[in-house]
């Protein structure tokens, strides 16, 4: 553990001062040897790591101000933020997204059996203001994180409570912020305070948002405004009104809370132990996307809302710190999550309402190790981990209020994951390093499906069981202590989960989705090659090139069910489809990023990311994979003197033509510009954007932020609302 609380540095282009150990993390000078956690669940050095990661510091989050933790995510400059309404944001990394990468808050998966492969808004659960670090590790990491972990790993690791170090003393420390941003008159405010004695220590942290609906910029495609509002009229007819003003994408406003509750315990200078309780919940929230879409010339829906959003989560970790003949250091994690969401949709003059509620309780047990041999370090666990589904639906006349028992989205079920590892770390010379992982993952999933009460034609209670081996083999070599090489081969897994097997819904019209027992787990196999250079302490620049080849992929594909491809349901004939292992996709690019130390305080940082990516359609043809983000990046000039920091920064993205659009998403006129053909596409864009903070003595904080000085009206690729025009953030933040 921890014990130093100052340390006195002296880099070049740096001036010698104490800092906290915060600080500390946020120093602008370059360097190779990074501590990071998301590679091992240990800390390690970066230049020992063959994979690469990005990380983001705490002062990177104060000084940027992001509103959600998918906000928080995209200052890395490596990770592509999509979203389909305010309350949203859905990760896209290296061509994967959704249940195709994993989330992981303290080394506890939030990964559920629901994931799907449309795009998630689970992370917005998250505290932007709670996180100490957040990284994400780019490629597989399944041998670490099991099934999902195939194009990433979004790590985050909260806030502990701080224990005192001198006896009989308590130590306090904390901090309150409030912030205002104008593009959706966000009001924001955290507290969080920590109270600790030698042996017992608490963290207490309280977070509120409120958005209202979001305005666009001025000068952009006309294609996204939005001219109309849909209104309920003495609850017998919807009618669709002029808006009075169309920059304004409502409906879109929301809130949320957070709280954290964290208590601490030192029996021992070898023991820590700690409760954790996480828990946020959202207001209802409109899904923008489907509230522009027409119909007839006509809105086609009258409400499309996601009901409150609650994530909940129960974590109990022990570490021990001690050298035994098996390890050096060991930590185990029970936690148990809930997660609550449901979806409220009514089409456009129509008097039924459908909801359908789903709850996931999480349970999960793991235990990890490290132990240190002669130079070479050993890690290595176990993990077990229970998912039960609940899914229910409900019909509602708005007029009369009667409710009456519906289709649910899922079958009642169960996922159950049981995994072993070991991943070795050999330093086989003070320049050469070898990095060796491998994973056995044996999963089962059970499914009843008659609580729909439907004319299955299959029987009711469903079951699946396999198992999936995951594997990595990394080198890093420093001929040169400014020189970092590496490269690394992985192999990342997702195993089907009840969003695959156990959905069954109606995709389009006259065709409905069945299970499939015989689903297996698809894998990802990884190559990749890194390069870092540093030129003194001013400059580095650090260059990955990789190839992704995605194998047994599951797709929606015709199918037959007891030897038909028809079957009656909800009363009507319909051809029958299944996700099925039946296809192969790739994902090749590189990402470059540039930090410079630059006289007179000044300093440059640089992130560019190109990928492509085909995957293989039904007919056999090959199409442009979904979730790769055309090019995109983020470029910055920052500034320090004395107690003012400031940043001139741009975040751009590429154009996509119609020919280079997947084909799932060239009927989604909705959401996309329209080119002079007609035909949908997105355009490039990019923004300037200028933030400034000001440290007053030892405790105050004051930011003030320009973002989108141009008042560009713009989307990100794949998004069905626009990014915020021009936008104005003041927050001010106390510290004690």
């Amino acid at each position: 553990m921890k014990r130093i609380q100052t340390l006195c540095i002296t880099m070049l282009a740096v001036t010698t001062a104490a800092a906290s150990k915060m600080e500390i993390s946020d120093t602008t000078a370059v360097g190779l040897d990074e501590v990071v956690v998301s590679a091992s669940k240990w800390r390690q050095y970066s230049a020992e790591q063959p994979k690469r990661i990005s990380l983001i510091t705490p002062g990177q989050a104060l000084f940027e101000n992001p509103q959600t933790a998918a906000d928080l995510l995209e200052l890395s400059g490596n990770v592509y933020i999509q979203k389909s309404q305010l309350g949203g944001g859905s990760p896209m990394i290296r061509g994967f997204s959704t249940n195709r990468l994993l989330y992981a808050v303290d080394g506890i998966r939030m990964n559920t059996a629901i994931f799907r492969s449309g795009n998630l808004q689970n992370v917005i659960s998250l505290d932007p203001f709670v996180m100490e670090r957040t990284e994400v590790l780019f490629g597989p990491g399944s041998v670490i994180y099991g099934s999902d972990a195939m194009g990433g790993v979004m790590s985050f690791t909260t806030k502990n409570p701080v224990f005192s170090s001198a006896p009989g003393s308590v130590k306090v420390k904390g901090s309150a912020t409030a912030r205002y941003s104008s593009a959706n008159n966000e009001r924001t405010g955290h507290f969080d305070v920590s109270v600790g004695g030698r042996k017992w220590a608490f963290l207490t942290s309280f977070s509120s948002f409120a958005f209202d609906d979001l305005k666009q910029g001025r000068h952009g495609p006309a294609d996204y405004l939005k001219p109309y509002l849909v209104q309920r009229q003495d609850n017998v007819r919807d009618v669709a009104i002029a808006n009075p003003d169309p920059l304004v994408q409502s409906p879109s406003g929301y809130s949320q809370i957070n709280l954290m509750q964290k208590i601490g315990f030192r029996p021992t200078e070898q023991w820590d132990l700690q409760y954790a309780l996480h828990y946020s919940e959202t207001s209802d929230y409109a899904r923008y996307d489907r509230h522009t879409r027409i119909k007839k010339g006509l809105p086609q829906y009258g409400e499309w809302n996601y009901g409150p959003q609650i994530w909940m989560l129960n974590q109990f970790t022990a570490r021990h710190a001690a050298r035994h003949l098996f390890y050096d250091q060991m930590a185990i994690r029970l936690a148990l999550q809930r997660f609550e969401e449901s979806r409220i949709d009514r089409k456009f003059n129509k008097k039924d309402r459908n909801t359908t509620k789903e709850t996931v309780d999480a349970y999960s047990a793991g235990v990890d190790f490290t132990k240190d041999i002669a130079r070479h370090t050993l890690y290595y666990g176990l993990e077990y981990v229970r998912n039960n589904v609940h899914s229910h639906g409900t019909e509602t006349n708005v007029e009369s209020n009667e409710e009456k028992p519906s289709f649910a989205r899922y079958p009642q079920a169960q996922w159950q994951s049981y995994a072993a590892y070991v991943q070795a770390l050999f330093r086989l010379s003070g320049k050469l390093n070898l990095e060796a992982g491998l994973r056995y993952n044996y999963y089962s999933l059970s499914a009843d499906f008659s609580n729909n009460g439907l004319e299955l034609g299959f029987a009711p209670k469903q079951r699946n069981h396999k198992g999936a081996v995951s594997g990595s083999l990394g080198l890093t070599y420093r001929p040169a202590a400014d020189w970092l090489l590496s490269l690394n081969a992985g192999r990342g897994f997702r195993t089907p989960n009840v969003d695959d097997m156990g959905k069954l819904y109606d995709s389009v019209d006259g065709s409905v989705v069945v299970p499939n027992p015989e689903l297996k787990p698809e894998y990802a196999h990884n190559v990749e090659l890194g390069v870092v250079k540093t030129f003194g302490n001013f400059l580095k620049f650090d260059l990955s090139a990789y190839y992704t080849h995605l194998d047994n992929a599951m797709v929606r594909r015709d199918y037959q069910l007891n030897g038909k491809s028809r079957m009656t349901y909800k009363g009507e004939e319909a051809n029958i489809l299944a996700i099925q292992n039946a296809a192969s996709a790739y994902v090749a690019g590189f990402q470059l990023g540039c930090h410079a130390v630059l006289p007179m305080g000044f300093g440059y940082n640089m992130q560019l990311n190109l990928q492509h990516g085909r995957e293989e359609l039904d007919d056999g043809s090959k199409s442009t994979i979904r979730h790769a983000a055309p090019f995109f990046g983020r470029a910055a000039v920052t500034y320090q003197y004395d107690r003012l920091t400031m940043e001139l920064y741009s975040q751009f993205q590429a154009k996509r033509s119609f020919k280079d659009m997947p084909e799932t998403e060239k009927g989604k006129t909705e959401i996309y510009a329209l080119d002079s053909d007609g035909n949908v596409f997105s355009p490039a864009w990019w923004t300037l954007n200028l933030k400034a903070q000001y440290r007053q003595g030892k405790h105050l904080l004051l930011n003030a932020g320009l973002e989108n000085i141009a008042d560009r009206r713009y989307r990100h690729y794949s998004s069905g609302i626009s990014a915020p025009g021009r936008n104005f953030i003041a927050s001010v933040t106390y510290m004690f």
